[in-house]
């Protein structure tokens, strides 16, 4: 089959785009690709792509609200690009072809153009990804450095595909992506992340199944449907993939069908910028920063930014960003960009603004003061004083939970890092959930929130754990970050008290004076129940599959201890206000 190629026209003049371009893999199968390159021959360092979402459809009809954000918060971009080649989550190519790169954007396995056995995050998957990096290197396009740049899907991937070492792989630029294939992606804290799983499973990835014939996706170009010519029954296609959330109910504890999906960090020894963002509550943000601490890579630089990473992802700065960092390691450019901080932090303040940019050398920032917060459920309060008296707050698992709340701040408080409560705790059951939420109040009482990619007023951040779960990872636990291995199930007696430490993920907050923190306790989702909708304070990712969440297990009364001899307490990462 012969590919096409068009010209397609851009602000920086045309370039070429060679359309549905097969590429051979190692068990002879092949997959559906889309190159764009100058029109002027040479050798283009290669930008890859591979996914299920659909190399040829249009980001207004993949994911229309984030269409909508895109032209209502960043008019800025489409002042730079005609955005008429521009897919969900992977780089827009009118912003990068005429500066000397080549993009090259497959179709996974099954999905799209691409036929075959639909298996995502699966190392079939990697493999894959593996063999088109080899290919693009030969091509007579390219100078043989292969990048890879992509969000969420097309970051996650990236972890794994730079721990098996393809020898022309020069640099990755994972923008928002898991990197824990169980911690992050799938089971926070060892639940079931079931609203988002099933939501991406049946709207993302099914409805661009190969050979779907009610697919409601077209191609940019044909105003074709964009999952091929064939069109299969629901039985053929179910024949054709492998039942992803099945696979996760099956595996409620870590093992190795988790590690076959998760990277060996040692191995990732190649140039890394790696960008997290604070909008990544329940899914990427944790194994974002988890990734760039692990790899064993000397050239890594990590930027944690705020707002949604989507948006963030396609501005003109970042872009630019983009751009230096890949001109030094696929063009062998001397650009200075070795002087770039090694991690630089978004503090973020009320009405969800930056306030600064924190330079570092490391993660946690410099200086950072552990500070410890004393929950008193006498009086449900949070102070730097362990409660005189011991105590308890009850409250049932299926509720608005308990909150703790501090006293207004005398003077500016800003935190910045990851965190984590120590909580004791007891079910009338045999297990127990802990979702923990961090909010914020400005000195009127009205709630500081931010805006995030599924989640218009998201709170400060959050944490969860599965207490049967609550076995710890000696070796790689922190004094600040606890470490659960997750590969033990050790029911609770009920009515008795336990120990339990719950890793809160990342955050920044510059709080002024009069402000207020707030940290909730509860056995689900934190949601305003007050409000309707499904975007009510945890967006999509809810944990909520009655199959992982069984009420016999999890509707009970609970139970928080506080005092000298259960001193429960939330664990701040504080730095100097400015």
């Amino acid at each position: 089959m012969t590919f096409q190629t068009f010209e397609i026209a851009s602000s920086k003049g045309p370039f070429l785009m060679d359309k549905d371009v097969w590429i051979p893999v190692r068990d002879r199968a092949r997959l559906c690709a889309n190159v764009f390159r100058p029109k002027a021959a040479g050798h283009y360092p290669v930008l890859v792509t591979l996914g299920p979402y659909g190399k040829d459809v249009h980001l207004s009809q993949f994911m229309p609200g984030a269409w909508e954000e895109l032209n209502k918060r960043c008019p800025e971009i489409a002042q730079h690009s005609s955005l008429r080649h521009l897919v969900f989550e992977t780089p827009d190519p009118e912003s990068w072809v005429q500066d000397g790169y080549v993009i090259l954007k497959v179709d996974s396995r099954g999905a799209g153009k691409s036929p075959g056995m639909l298996d995502v995050n699966s190392p079939a998957e990697f493999n894959d990804l593996y063999d088109v990096i080899e290919w693009a290197a030969t091509q007579p396009w390219s100078n043989g450095k292969i990048g890879l740049l992509g969000i969420s899907y097309y970051a996650a991937g990236q972890w794994m595909i730079a721990s098996l070492k393809p020898a022309h792989l020069s640099a990755i630029l994972p923008w928002q992506g898991a990197s824990d294939f169980y911690r992050d992606r799938t089971r926070q804290g060892g639940i079931f992340g079931s609203g988002f799983a099933k939501r991406w499973w049946n709207r993302s990835v099914l409805r661009n199944q190969h050979g779907n014939p009610e697919s409601p996706f077209t191609d940019i170009l044909t105003g074709q449907r964009n999952t091929g010519h064939l069109k299969l029954t629901a039985s053929e296609l179910a024949a054709n993939r492998v039942d992803y959330i099945a696979q996760i109910l099956a595996h409620p504890l870590d093992g190795e069908f988790y590690r076959q999906r998760s990277p060996v960090f040692e191995k990732i020894d190649i140039p890394a910028l790696v960008v997290a963002n604070y909008g990544g509550l329940g899914l990427h943000l944790r194994g974002t920063v988890e990734g760039y601490l692990n790899i064993s890579s000397k050239q890594k630089w990590l930027k944690l930014q705020s707002g949604s990473y989507f948006l963030t992802f396609l501005t003109p700065e970042n872009v630019a960003l983009q751009k230096r960092f890949f001109d030094r390691y696929l063009k062998d450019l001397q650009n200075g960009w070795e002087d770039e901080p090694k991690v630089e932090v978004a503090i973020r303040s009320k009405s969800d603004t930056v306030l600064r940019k924190v330079e570092s050398a490391m993660w946690p920032i410099e200086g950072t003061k552990w500070t410890p917060l004393y929950l008193n459920a006498a009086n449900q309060t949070l102070s730097e004083s362990v409660p005189s008296l011991e105590n308890f707050s009850q409250y049932h698992s299926l509720s608005e939970g308990v909150s703790f709340h501090t006293a207004a701040f005398s003077q500016d408080f800003t935190f910045a890092g990851p965190a984590k409560v120590r909580l004791f705790v007891s079910s009338s059951t045999s297990d127990m959930d802990l979702f923990v939420t961090l909010r914020a109040f400005d000195e009127k009482g009205q709630e500081i929130t931010f805006f995030s990619a599924t989640e218009p007023r998201s709170p400060v951040t959050q944490g969860w754990l599965r207490v049967s779960q609550r076995k710890h990872d000696l070796e790689k636990s922190l004094p600040y970050r606890p470490f659960h291995t997750h590969d033990t199930h050790e029911p609770l007696t009920p009515g008795e008290i336990y120990e339990v430490e719950v890793e809160i993920w990342p955050s920044s907050l510059c709080l002024n004076k009069g402000h207020r923190l707030s940290l909730v306790v509860q056995g689900q989702d934190f949601e305003r129940l007050n409000e309707s909708g499904e975007q009510r304070g945890s967006g999509w990712f809810l944990h909520n599959d009655p199959t992982d969440r069984p009420p016999e297990r999890f509707d009970s009364q609970c139970r928080v201890f506080t005092g000298p001899t259960h001193p429960s307490c939330l664990l701040l990462p504080v730095i100097k206000s400015i």
